[in-house]
């Protein structure tokens, strides 16, 4: 079989891997991804990871706010895809779409599905204290996250692994799951499994107030917090945001080791403390 006419749809770093892993092994026809967006004080313009590696490689880049729109899927058709891929687009996918491809489309999603459905099961599965994640391929179906499962790659998660670790080992796993479907898929030898609603759970978009600490729960819990958004976890003292950045549980109750203040940097909280004597957290 000669090399699959492949669309590749993603938008920011966690996708980069699963695209660099196809260059060499499909015909990558385009690149979707999200139109650039303004970043830093500047509110510059901004390309995403994903169109900064097609620039760099010379493939056809598409941009568009909603894909789902006539002018967009027109362009997809156009193209004539044998093959979809899509790793951490951020749109939602039409019918249309997803039916345009001769071998279907194919996600990477980063969990053992059918756990942590939705748009973010990493930050989720450090959140609720997993001990165990992973990567999934899958076909997509219309369902959020619901289509039949291809090939799974596992991972521990260790005690104080924080989402940025978490992070680069499943953008990495999860390029290698991609490329064991892809061999499968032109091989004829890939295998699809229904997936069990019954064990599903849901990973919902964080949202700002996701990261507020309450310190009447558990230390275990505060601290699958804060290494669940590592940098997003925080606390309110005189209706000012002190944020937190990592901790540790030591002798089962919880330490904090960096703290950044308002209109502050980063600091380890002991060399915070020697500034400021009179700061007492509610924990």
């Amino acid at each position: 079989m000669s090399k699959l006419k492949t669309i590749f749809m993603g938008t920011p770093d966690f996708a980069v891997p699963s695209l660099e892993a196809l260059k060499d092994k499909v015909d990558l026809i385009a690149v979707v991804t999200q139109p650039d967006r303004p970043k830093g004080r500047g509110h510059k313009l901004m390309p995403s990871p994903v169109k900064v590696w097609a620039l760099d490689n010379s493939i056809p880049i598409l941009q568009s706010e909603k894909i789902k729109t006539e002018e967009a899927t027109e362009q997809l058709e156009q193209l004539k895809p044998d093959l979809i891929v899509v790793v951490a687009f951020g749109q939602i996918l039409s019918k249309r779409i997803l039916d345009l491809p001769k071998f279907g489309c194919i996600n990477v999603h980063a969990s053992l599905l059918p756990r942590y459905r939705g748009a973010a099961p990493i930050e989720w599965s450090l959140i609720n204290g997993e001990t165990k994640t992973g990567v999934t391929t899958m076909m997509m179906d219309v369902g959020l996250d619901t289509g039949d499962m291809l090939i799974k790659r596992e991972v521990d998660i260790t005690e104080d692994m924080i989402l940025p670790e978490l992070r680069e080992k499943l953008m990495q796993l999860g390029a290698e799951a991609l490329i064991e479907t892809i061999d499968k898929l032109v091989e004829g030898t890939l295998e699809r499994h229904k997936q069990d609603d019954s064990l599903s759970n849901y990973a919902p978009m964080l949202k700002k107030e996701t990261g507020l600490i309450d310190w009447s729960k558990s230390a275990q819990d505060i601290h699958n917090l804060v290494r669940g958004l590592y940098g997003g976890a925080y606390t309110l003292i005189d209706g000012q945001k002190y944020k937190i950045w990592r901790t540790q549980i030591v002798d089962g109750k919880l330490e904090i080791l960096e703290i950044q203040a308002p209109n502050s940097k980063k600091l380890p909280f002991a060399d915070y403390l020697g500034g400021h004597k009179e700061f007492k957290l509610m924990y």
